[in-house]
Protein backbone atom coordinates (compact mmCIF):
# COMPACT_ATOMS: atom_id res chain seq x y z
CA UNK A 1 0.00 0.00 0.00
CA UNK A 2 2.90 2.44 0.71
CA UNK A 3 4.40 1.80 -2.54
CA UNK A 4 1.27 2.44 -4.16
CA UNK A 5 0.63 6.20 -2.49
CA UNK A 6 4.46 6.56 -3.47
CA UNK A 7 4.38 6.09 -6.99
CA UNK A 8 1.12 8.16 -7.01
CA UNK A 9 3.16 10.79 -5.61
CA UNK A 10 5.37 10.85 -7.49
CA UNK A 11 3.21 10.64 -10.26
CA UNK A 12 1.32 13.78 -9.30
CA UNK A 13 4.61 15.94 -8.82
CA UNK A 14 5.62 15.19 -12.04
CA UNK A 15 2.27 15.98 -13.87
CA UNK A 16 2.65 19.47 -11.54
CA UNK A 17 6.31 19.82 -12.97
CA UNK A 18 5.13 19.51 -16.11
CA UNK A 19 2.24 21.86 -15.86
CA UNK A 20 4.42 24.33 -14.19
CA UNK A 21 7.17 24.34 -16.59
CA UNK A 22 4.70 24.21 -19.68
CA UNK A 23 5.45 27.67 -21.58
CA UNK A 24 2.96 29.24 -23.65
CA UNK A 25 4.33 29.19 -27.42
CA UNK A 26 5.73 32.38 -29.10
CA UNK A 27 3.62 33.22 -32.65
CA UNK A 28 7.04 31.50 -34.28
CA UNK A 29 6.77 28.48 -32.40
CA UNK A 30 2.45 28.50 -33.02
CA UNK A 31 2.89 29.13 -36.84
CA UNK A 32 5.45 26.62 -37.10
CA UNK A 33 3.02 24.03 -35.21
CA UNK A 34 0.50 24.54 -38.08
CA UNK A 35 -1.80 27.25 -36.04
CA UNK A 36 -2.01 29.73 -39.52
CA UNK A 37 -3.06 26.82 -41.33
CA UNK A 38 -6.02 25.85 -39.33
CA UNK A 39 -6.92 29.34 -38.44
CA UNK A 40 -7.10 29.92 -42.90
CA UNK A 41 -9.40 26.75 -42.75
CA UNK A 42 -11.71 27.93 -39.70
CA UNK A 43 -12.05 31.79 -41.45
CA UNK A 44 -15.19 30.81 -43.62
CA UNK A 45 -16.80 29.18 -40.54
CA UNK A 46 -15.80 32.14 -38.48
CA UNK A 47 -17.06 34.46 -41.09
CA UNK A 48 -20.57 32.61 -41.67
CA UNK A 49 -21.04 32.40 -38.35
CA UNK A 50 -20.70 36.31 -37.47
CA UNK A 51 -22.77 37.19 -40.58
CA UNK A 52 -25.62 34.98 -39.92
CA UNK A 53 -25.13 34.63 -35.64
CA UNK A 54 -23.59 37.83 -34.13
CA UNK A 55 -24.64 40.04 -37.06
CA UNK A 56 -28.39 39.68 -36.10
CA UNK A 57 -27.53 39.79 -32.18
CA UNK A 58 -25.41 43.19 -32.95
CA UNK A 59 -28.46 44.64 -35.24
CA UNK A 60 -31.10 43.78 -32.39
CA UNK A 61 -28.76 45.66 -30.02
CA UNK A 62 -29.10 48.68 -32.32
CA UNK A 63 -32.36 48.84 -33.06
CA UNK A 64 -33.23 48.81 -29.42
CA UNK A 65 -32.20 51.85 -28.85
CA UNK A 66 -34.64 52.89 -32.03
CA UNK A 67 -37.82 53.80 -32.99
CA UNK A 68 -38.10 51.78 -36.18
CA UNK A 69 -41.60 49.63 -37.56
CA UNK A 70 -38.99 48.76 -40.64
CA UNK A 71 -41.05 50.77 -42.91
CA UNK A 72 -39.81 54.27 -42.66
CA UNK A 73 -36.51 55.59 -41.17
CA UNK A 74 -35.24 54.76 -37.86
CA UNK A 75 -35.08 57.20 -35.17
CA UNK A 76 -32.38 56.89 -32.54
CA UNK A 77 -34.50 57.28 -29.05
CA UNK A 78 -31.93 56.12 -26.67
CA UNK A 79 -33.13 54.61 -24.15
CA UNK A 80 -36.49 55.22 -24.59
CA UNK A 81 -37.69 51.54 -25.82
CA UNK A 82 -36.70 49.96 -22.74
CA UNK A 83 -38.19 53.16 -20.16
CA UNK A 84 -41.64 52.35 -22.56
CA UNK A 85 -41.47 48.52 -22.28
CA UNK A 86 -40.66 48.89 -17.92
CA UNK A 87 -43.91 50.91 -18.05
CA UNK A 88 -46.14 48.68 -19.98
CA UNK A 89 -48.58 47.16 -16.88
CA UNK A 90 -48.83 44.22 -19.61
CA UNK A 91 -45.24 43.74 -19.42
CA UNK A 92 -45.51 42.70 -15.42
CA UNK A 93 -48.56 40.82 -16.40
CA UNK A 94 -46.32 38.79 -19.15
CA UNK A 95 -43.71 38.11 -16.37
CA UNK A 96 -46.10 37.00 -13.42
CA UNK A 97 -47.89 34.22 -16.08
CA UNK A 98 -44.30 33.30 -17.71
CA UNK A 99 -43.24 32.92 -13.94
CA UNK A 100 -46.43 31.22 -13.40
CA UNK A 101 -46.09 28.59 -16.34
CA UNK A 102 -42.45 27.77 -14.79
CA UNK A 103 -43.86 27.15 -11.82
CA UNK A 104 -46.51 24.98 -12.73
CA UNK A 105 -43.63 22.93 -14.95
CA UNK A 106 -41.69 22.59 -12.01
CA UNK A 107 -44.12 21.02 -10.14
CA UNK A 108 -45.70 18.80 -12.40
CA UNK A 109 -43.35 18.86 -15.09
CA UNK A 110 -40.42 17.83 -13.39
CA UNK A 111 -41.28 15.28 -11.45
CA UNK A 112 -42.76 12.83 -13.93
CA UNK A 113 -40.08 12.50 -16.63
CA UNK A 114 -38.26 11.29 -12.83
CA UNK A 115 -40.76 9.11 -11.94
CA UNK A 116 -41.12 7.33 -15.45
CA UNK A 117 -37.75 6.86 -15.69
CA UNK A 118 -37.33 4.88 -12.85
CA UNK A 119 -40.29 2.95 -13.22
CA UNK A 120 -39.36 1.84 -16.95
CA UNK A 121 -35.36 1.24 -15.54
CA UNK A 122 -37.40 -1.48 -13.13
CA UNK A 123 -39.00 -3.32 -16.49
CA UNK A 124 -36.90 -6.17 -17.01
CA UNK A 125 -38.82 -6.96 -20.06
CA UNK A 126 -40.11 -4.59 -23.16
CA UNK A 127 -37.85 -1.77 -21.53
CA UNK A 128 -36.83 -0.42 -25.27
CA UNK A 129 -40.59 -0.07 -26.07
CA UNK A 130 -41.43 1.94 -23.41
CA UNK A 131 -38.63 4.11 -23.80
CA UNK A 132 -39.83 4.74 -27.37
CA UNK A 133 -43.48 4.96 -26.49
CA UNK A 134 -42.39 8.18 -23.84
CA UNK A 135 -40.21 9.59 -26.78
CA UNK A 136 -42.88 9.42 -29.50
CA UNK A 137 -44.59 12.70 -28.57
CA UNK A 138 -40.52 14.69 -29.21
CA UNK A 139 -41.05 13.29 -32.47
CA UNK A 140 -44.69 14.90 -33.38
CA UNK A 141 -44.44 18.66 -34.96
CA UNK A 142 -44.99 21.15 -32.13
CA UNK A 143 -47.63 22.99 -33.89
CA UNK A 144 -49.24 19.28 -35.02
CA UNK A 145 -49.08 17.87 -31.12
CA UNK A 146 -51.18 22.06 -29.69
CA UNK A 147 -53.85 21.88 -32.99
CA UNK A 148 -54.03 17.54 -32.11
CA UNK A 149 -54.24 18.88 -28.08
CA UNK A 150 -56.80 21.81 -29.14
CA UNK A 151 -58.98 19.12 -30.25
CA UNK A 152 -58.80 17.15 -26.94
CA UNK A 153 -59.55 20.65 -24.88
CA UNK A 154 -63.00 21.16 -26.86
CA UNK A 155 -64.91 22.78 -23.99
CA UNK A 156 -68.10 21.34 -25.36
CA UNK A 157 -69.95 18.31 -23.68
CA UNK A 158 -68.48 15.73 -26.47
CA UNK A 159 -65.61 17.14 -26.11
CA UNK A 160 -62.20 14.52 -25.87
CA UNK A 161 -61.48 15.36 -21.86
CA UNK A 162 -64.65 16.27 -21.04
CA UNK A 163 -65.88 12.83 -22.29
CA UNK A 164 -63.33 11.41 -19.70
CA UNK A 165 -64.28 13.20 -17.12
CA UNK A 166 -68.54 13.13 -17.74
CA UNK A 167 -67.89 9.17 -17.56
CA UNK A 168 -67.17 10.02 -13.50
CA UNK A 169 -69.25 12.84 -12.89
CA UNK A 170 -66.79 15.81 -13.49
CA UNK A 171 -67.34 18.97 -16.00
CA UNK A 172 -67.84 19.75 -18.85
CA UNK A 173 -64.53 22.36 -18.05
CA UNK A 174 -64.02 24.98 -20.07
CA UNK A 175 -60.18 24.19 -20.75
CA UNK A 176 -58.85 27.29 -22.91
CA UNK A 177 -61.85 29.62 -22.68
CA UNK A 178 -61.09 29.81 -18.45
CA UNK A 179 -58.49 32.40 -17.01
CA UNK A 180 -57.96 29.88 -14.38
CA UNK A 181 -57.69 26.99 -16.14
CA UNK A 182 -55.81 28.04 -19.27
CA UNK A 183 -52.29 28.16 -18.07
CA UNK A 184 -52.37 24.62 -16.56
CA UNK A 185 -53.90 23.63 -20.00
CA UNK A 186 -51.30 24.61 -21.66
CA UNK A 187 -48.54 23.07 -18.78
CA UNK A 188 -50.25 19.80 -19.54
CA UNK A 189 -49.96 19.65 -23.25
CA UNK A 190 -46.21 21.03 -22.86
CA UNK A 191 -45.07 18.42 -19.87
CA UNK A 192 -46.36 15.68 -22.87
CA UNK A 193 -44.53 17.31 -25.44
CA UNK A 194 -41.01 17.53 -23.61
CA UNK A 195 -40.74 15.15 -21.44
CA UNK A 196 -39.72 12.01 -23.27
CA UNK A 197 -36.51 14.03 -23.83
CA UNK A 198 -35.50 14.10 -20.30
CA UNK A 199 -37.06 10.40 -19.76
CA UNK A 200 -34.30 9.47 -22.27
CA UNK A 201 -31.40 11.26 -20.50
CA UNK A 202 -32.68 9.97 -16.90
CA UNK A 203 -32.75 6.50 -18.40
CA UNK A 204 -29.15 6.37 -19.64
CA UNK A 205 -28.14 8.29 -16.00
CA UNK A 206 -29.67 5.40 -14.47
CA UNK A 207 -27.80 2.82 -16.50
CA UNK A 208 -24.80 4.48 -14.78
CA UNK A 209 -26.12 3.66 -11.45
CA UNK A 210 -23.80 0.63 -9.61
CA UNK A 211 -26.58 -2.45 -9.14
CA UNK A 212 -24.48 -3.58 -6.33
CA UNK A 213 -25.56 -1.37 -4.56
CA UNK A 214 -29.77 -2.11 -5.46
CA UNK A 215 -28.34 -5.25 -4.07
CA UNK A 216 -26.61 -4.64 -1.09
CA UNK A 217 -29.93 -2.39 0.14
CA UNK A 218 -32.24 -5.07 -0.94
CA UNK A 219 -29.84 -7.34 1.26
CA UNK A 220 -30.57 -4.93 4.52
CA UNK A 221 -34.57 -4.91 3.64
CA UNK A 222 -34.51 -1.44 2.24
CA UNK A 223 -37.56 -0.56 0.76
CA UNK A 224 -38.23 0.98 -2.83
CA UNK A 225 -38.25 4.71 -1.49
CA UNK A 226 -35.32 4.17 0.51
CA UNK A 227 -33.29 3.28 -2.45
CA UNK A 228 -34.68 5.79 -4.80
CA UNK A 229 -34.14 8.49 -1.91
CA UNK A 230 -30.54 7.16 -0.64
CA UNK A 231 -29.50 5.67 -4.00
CA UNK A 232 -31.33 6.69 -6.88
CA UNK A 233 -31.35 10.66 -6.20
CA UNK A 234 -28.13 11.26 -4.73
CA UNK A 235 -26.78 9.68 -7.84
CA UNK A 236 -28.67 11.56 -10.81
CA UNK A 237 -28.30 14.82 -8.87
CA UNK A 238 -25.87 16.46 -10.69
CA UNK A 239 -28.37 15.27 -13.68
CA UNK A 240 -31.58 16.32 -12.47
CA UNK A 241 -29.84 20.01 -11.27
CA UNK A 242 -28.66 20.79 -15.42
CA UNK A 243 -32.16 19.41 -16.29
CA UNK A 244 -33.63 21.81 -13.74
CA UNK A 245 -31.61 25.05 -14.97
CA UNK A 246 -32.51 23.77 -18.41
CA UNK A 247 -35.85 23.92 -17.68
CA UNK A 248 -36.24 26.94 -16.31
CA UNK A 249 -34.75 28.40 -19.44
CA UNK A 250 -36.88 26.74 -21.74
CA UNK A 251 -40.25 27.51 -19.75
CA UNK A 252 -38.75 31.19 -20.18
CA UNK A 253 -39.03 31.36 -23.49
CA UNK A 254 -42.53 29.52 -24.14
CA UNK A 255 -44.51 30.68 -27.25
CA UNK A 256 -45.91 28.35 -29.12
CA UNK A 257 -48.53 26.87 -26.55
CA UNK A 258 -50.17 30.74 -25.97
CA UNK A 259 -50.14 31.61 -29.37
CA UNK A 260 -51.51 28.60 -30.75
CA UNK A 261 -54.23 27.69 -27.83
CA UNK A 262 -55.15 31.12 -26.46
CA UNK A 263 -52.96 33.88 -27.92
CA UNK A 264 -52.82 35.39 -24.81
CA UNK A 265 -56.16 34.79 -23.41
CA UNK A 266 -58.54 34.95 -21.97
CA UNK A 267 -57.97 38.41 -20.41
CA UNK A 268 -54.55 37.81 -21.03
CA UNK A 269 -54.68 35.44 -18.28
CA UNK A 270 -51.70 33.25 -20.78
CA UNK A 271 -49.70 36.01 -22.05
CA UNK A 272 -46.31 35.54 -21.65
CA UNK A 273 -43.20 37.53 -22.22
CA UNK A 274 -42.37 35.89 -25.69
CA UNK A 275 -45.69 36.46 -26.86
CA UNK A 276 -45.79 40.14 -25.85
CA UNK A 277 -42.45 40.78 -28.00
CA UNK A 278 -44.33 39.23 -30.77
CA UNK A 279 -47.44 41.27 -30.11
CA UNK A 280 -44.93 44.66 -29.89
CA UNK A 281 -43.49 43.46 -33.48
CA UNK A 282 -46.55 42.45 -35.29
CA UNK A 283 -49.47 43.67 -34.11
CA UNK A 284 -49.73 46.40 -36.33
CA UNK A 285 -50.41 45.13 -40.16
CA UNK A 286 -48.25 47.95 -41.18
CA UNK A 287 -45.35 47.31 -39.17
CA UNK A 288 -45.04 46.65 -35.59
CA UNK A 289 -42.56 48.69 -32.81
CA UNK A 290 -39.45 46.42 -33.07
CA UNK A 291 -38.08 48.86 -31.37
CA UNK A 292 -40.09 47.99 -28.18
CA UNK A 293 -39.93 44.52 -29.21
CA UNK A 294 -35.72 44.35 -29.71
CA UNK A 295 -35.90 46.38 -26.19
CA UNK A 296 -37.85 43.52 -24.45
CA UNK A 297 -35.85 41.01 -26.07
CA UNK A 298 -32.70 41.85 -24.99
CA UNK A 299 -33.40 42.25 -21.49
CA UNK A 300 -34.84 38.80 -21.76
CA UNK A 301 -31.58 37.92 -23.07
CA UNK A 302 -29.70 39.12 -20.39
CA UNK A 303 -31.71 37.21 -17.85
CA UNK A 304 -31.12 34.16 -19.51
CA UNK A 305 -27.81 34.67 -19.95
CA UNK A 306 -26.86 34.55 -16.24
CA UNK A 307 -28.81 31.23 -15.81
CA UNK A 308 -26.85 30.28 -18.98
CA UNK A 309 -23.50 31.47 -16.81
CA UNK A 310 -24.72 29.53 -13.77
CA UNK A 311 -25.41 26.61 -16.19
CA UNK A 312 -21.74 26.42 -17.65
CA UNK A 313 -20.22 27.08 -14.49
CA UNK A 314 -21.66 24.10 -12.48
CA UNK A 315 -20.98 21.93 -15.24
CA UNK A 316 -17.26 23.01 -15.48
CA UNK A 317 -17.08 22.53 -11.74
CA UNK A 318 -18.77 18.58 -12.24
CA UNK A 319 -16.40 18.28 -14.99
CA UNK A 320 -13.04 19.42 -13.21
CA UNK A 321 -14.28 16.96 -10.18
Amino acid sequence: MSVDVSRAAVAASAATAVRVNRKRPSPASWVRDGGLSTLVFLLPTLAVFAVFSWGPIAQAVVMSFQQTNLVGPAEFVGLENFERVLGDPLLWTAVGNTLWFALLALVFGYPIPLVAAVLMSEVRKRRGLFAALAYLPVVVPPVVAVLLWKFFYDASPTGVFNTILGSVGIGPLPWLQDADLAMPALVLEATWAAAGGTVIIYLAALAGVPPDLYEAADIDGASVWRKIWHITLPRLRGVLFITLILQVIGTAQVFIEPFLFTGGGPANSTMTILLLIYDYAFANSLGGDYGAATALSIMLAAVLALFSALYFRLTKKWGDA
